[in-house]
């Protein structure tokens, strides 16, 4: 018997032929192996190994293994949800009356891999880090803001902890349960997890060579009997798409770069590597135009809103996507997107409008009033991360506005200094990601658009907008929420400081025998603890 290698059963608007899809033979299920060290591509070379350092799945995704959370996602659902969320060094969790305390019990009998006892000083210490509040400090602290509302965190003997709030939020949880949210020990410096993490998790850290590999080891004292199954990991560093491809089509890895297989080469895995299975998923990371408000042009709303208008996101999808349509507003569309603003409503927005032709026409308008035109270009930059995924949207949209009398360098920028760069807003208009956490309006705009914010890197503020994010977190109600989220989902498409491009399509490819490995359809960042990935080769 065959069967078809399943590809991303939720999202049923991406139309593929499954003849794109992998056959492989059907074979009773059996028990998981131990054993056996797993080949990975990896897509970039990150400036550290810290997870509350950085800002990047080139660390997130290898590191993720060493550590454990106090809740996560459930590693075998691949939409993140709240009804996914499991305990893990809590063994439960349990909320106030008011709402206010969010109380953990802890595992007990934890070890670091150091061997020195886990207890709720580490969580303590952890959000003493994140909150600002300790004697050690980050370097850089990119998703403080996730914890704004979080006025303390105390401790009950070495077992219990519980996190006093300034006010109701229930989706707390969903950001406890990111990869993004590790603990980490009090008695390692945070200068030390940059380069020598220490952590609880199924597998150890060994070695990081910048632009070569990322190793990590079983952690045979780990905490959860039997796991993990695999001796270790090895993350090859390969930027560019087409070695990557042709490596995996040479059987030197088991795991090709997951989510780094766009729509129209899945036909050469087709043919070159038949027997791989590959899984075609939305990205929750959408592709922006990041504009800087505070430098002279563009501290002009109407210059901004003409922006917005020469976007045609048709094209990003035909182009890009392979013509997998997958556009939405800041919130990941349907069906994966549990917050997703409804097709009518979206095609309300500026520059949503389908009618590009339209739209342009408008756009030039406003730009021959604030003195330009085909004699006279505005002539700026496009700054963007030196990996495949980031430039090819920053080449589009750079042809896309000079249909609007505006004229682009492209300027790449190396990972390692891409973060520092923007955090500064040293630049004009950049193409770049809202990299997306976690599936959640609390991550998504305390994060990114909340007057601020670490990552707020266009720096944009507003105050009523800041009162409506406040009060949709505070909302149980999930329909009332929505209805709030959209409210917001207008107000910042209007503002244009910056307006989605598209939502990117890629396809996770894996040899057969690569089992127990779940692709999540709503978060690159939150499926990889590998504690239940396993080999099943012969011989």
């Amino acid at each position: 018997m065959k069967r078809i290698g399943h590809v991303g059963t939720g999202v049923g608007l991406l139309g593929l032929s499954l003849a794109l899809l992998a056959l492989v033979t059907a074979e009773p299920a059996a028990a998981q192996k131990q054993g056996g060290i797993l080949r990975s591509q990896h897509f970039d070379s990150p400036a550290s190994m810290s997870i509350h350092e950085e800002s990047t799945r080139a660390t997130l995704q290898p590191m993720m293994a060493v550590f454990n959370n106090l809740v996560m996602y459930k590693q075998d659902v691949a939409q993140n949800t709240m009804q996914s969320i499991v305990p893990d060094l809590a063994k439960s969790w349990n909320w106030s009356e008011d709402g206010k305390e969010l109380t953990f019990p802890l595992q007990q009998g934890v070890k670091w891999h150091d061997g020195k006892p886990f207890t709720a000083a580490d969580v303590k210490c952890t959000w003493d880090l994140l909150l600002g509040t300790g004697a050690d400090k980050l370097r850089v602290n990119p998703r403080k803001s996730w914890y704004s509302n979080v006025e303390s965190v105390t401790t009950k003997g070495d077992n219990e902890v519980t996190f006093h709030l300034k006010r109701h939020q229930p989706a707390l949880l969903a950001l406890l349960a990111s990869g993004w949210s590790p603990i980490y020990p009090c008695h390692v410096p945070a200068r030390e997890m940059r380069q020598k993490p220490i952590g609880t998790g199924p597998f150890k850290f060994v070695e990081f060579k910048p632009n070569e590999h990322i190793k990590i080891v079983r952690n045979p004292d780990y905490w959860k009997p039997g796991r993990p199954y695999l001796d270790g990991i090895d993350f090859t560093i390969m930027r560019e798409i087409g070695p990557r491809n042709l490596a995996f089509f040479a059987g030197n890895f088991d795991v090709g770069s997951p989510y780094g297989v766009s729509p129209p080469t899945l036909a050469d895995f087709k043919a070159q590597a038949p027997q791989a299975i590959c899984e075609l998923t939305s990205v929750n990371v959408p592709r922006t135009m990041l504009i800087n408000p505070h430098k002279p042009p563009f501290d002009n709303p109407e210059l901004r809103r003409a922006m917005t208008l020469a976007i045609d996101r048709e094209a990003f999808s035909t182009i890009i996507n392979g013509g997998v349509r997958h556009i939405g507003a800041t919130m990941l569309p349907p069906p994966n997107g549990v917050w997703s603003m409804p097709e009518e409503m979206l095609k309300t927005l500026p520059g949503y409008d389908p009618d590009v032709a339209k739209n342009r026409a408008e756009a030039r308008k406003i730009m021959e009033k604030l003195g330009y035109g085909p004699n006279k270009p505005l002539v700026t930059k496009i700054s963007t991360r030196d990996i495949p995924s980031w430039r090819a949207p920053a080449v589009l949209l750079n042809s896309q506005l000079r249909e609007i009398y505006i004229e682009t360098e492209l300027e790449i920028v190396d990972t390692t200094q891409w973060y520092p760069k923007i955090m500064r807003r040293d630049y004009t208009i950049g193409a770049v990601p809202i990299e997306t956490g976690v599936d959640d309006p609390d991550q998504m705009f305390y994060e990114n658009f909340y007057t601020g914010a670490t990552r707020n890197y266009a720096g944009y503020s507003d105050p009523e907008f800041d009162k409506l994010v406040d009060q949709q977190s505070m909302e149980t109600d999930v329909e009332k929420r929505k209805q709030i989220v959209w409210q917001i989902e207008r107000k910042l498409a209007e503002a244009a400081v910056r307006p989605v491009l598209f939502y990117p399509v890629g396809a996770s490819c894996r040899q057969p025998y690569v089992k127990g490995m779940t692709i999540m359809v709503n978060s690159i960042y939150n499926g990889w603890r590998m504690e239940d990935v396993w080999l099943d080769k012969k011989g």
